[in-house]
């Protein structure tokens, strides 16, 4: 990638203001932009005095006018808690969002990378997830404005590189963590840190058997930025993430030992719809982007502690 002006839309958010970071310190020219629902301007204030950075208040379901030779389209509330807040600005968020910035990259022949999700995968009945398998997604739950968002999104993306030739790129992102995550985005790594920290009850739904995977946010950043660069050809989708596996309860106990905390684990029921099972399967990855995580779970569990200490005042 060379020296080029890039958009990052929800690029005040958690992954958003990490992917900033990234862009800014290899001299691109960067406009973040956020309607500051999840995103913070916390998370990008180290870079306001940048010369390279611009951030600018804006919501995607409305069109934006910027002239720009790269799109990373990141923007839309990704935790349950909040996606569920107001599903329909949700579906809007993924769809209108998409159709914006489709327009935007036509009208400047920009290229365009959607933040897909493995949620497109629903409870999925094929594992480790790859990219060929259509998933298995309930469209009428409390989680479809967020899925079917997301698909629909994509659908969108295809059917523009199709019909007009726009260069995209896709991603199907996996569970996520590191610092600048939100502390009340209900999603269990800072669910456990949180909870482990203040000394509170971890709260295990259903029997804790169930499995996530757990990317480091820079292994994720990394893999993106590695999609944006591929030939126009090689489209995706490519699922990012780890593909190691853990139980609610491996990663309960995991924090409790980097925290030294004396929390006790409380059991409640299954949320809907939530899947048993969640792993990337990462080959195509890592053949076609030389990509593969490299920070384990441990290691990148400690400066997420630290920095949950740093927003707890502890």
């Amino acid at each position: 990638m060379d020296d080029t002006s890039i958009l990052v839309t929800g690029g005040a958010g958690f992954l958003g203001s990490h992917l900033c970071d990234r862009l800014v310190a290899a001299g691109h020219e960067v406009l973040c932009i956020d309607n500051f629902y999840t995103g913070s301007r916390r998370n990008v204030a180290h870079l306001l005095g940048k010369s390279n950075f611009e951030l600018s208040r804006h919501d995607v379901t409305f069109p934006l006018y910027v002239e720009v030779d790269r799109i990373f389209n990141l923007a839309c509330p990704a935790s349950p808690v909040h996606y569920q807040f107001d599903p329909v600005q949700t579906t809007k968020t993924s769809v209108h969002g998409a159709i914006n910035m489709l327009g935007l990259a036509k009208r400047v022949k920009a290229r365009l990378l959607q933040a897909s999700t493995s949620e497109v995968y629903g409870d999925p009945e094929i594992h480790p997830q790859r990219e060929d398998y259509w998933g298995r997604v309930n469209p009428i739950g409390p989680r479809s404005c967020y899925d079917e968002g997301k698909r629909c999104a994509e659908t969108l993306m295809f059917d523009y590189h199709r019909q007009h030739g726009l260069e995209i790129k896709v991603v199907r992102i996996f569970n996520t963590y590191g610092p600048r995550m939100h502390p009340n985005d209900g999603r269990v790594v800072s669910n456990f840190i949180v909870q482990a920290l203040k000394g509170e009850e971890i709260t295990i739904y259903g029997d804790g058997q169930q499995t996530r995977s757990f990317c480091y946010v820079d292994d994720l950043i990394e893999g993106m930025l590695r999609m944006m660069d591929t030939p126009a050809d090689f489209v995706g989708p490519v699922n990012i993430g780890n593909p190691g596996e853990f139980t609610m309860l491996e990663l309960a106990e995991l924090v409790m030992k980097l925290t030294g905390s004396r929390s006790t684990l409380t059991f409640k029921p299954l949320p809907a719809d939530d899947p048993k099972q969640r792993c990337p399967d990462i080959g195509l990855a890592q053949r076609t982007l030389g990509w593969a995580p490299t920070v384990s779970l441990e290691d990148g569990l400690k400066p997420t502690i630290a920095y949950f200490k740093g927003v707890l005042g502890l």
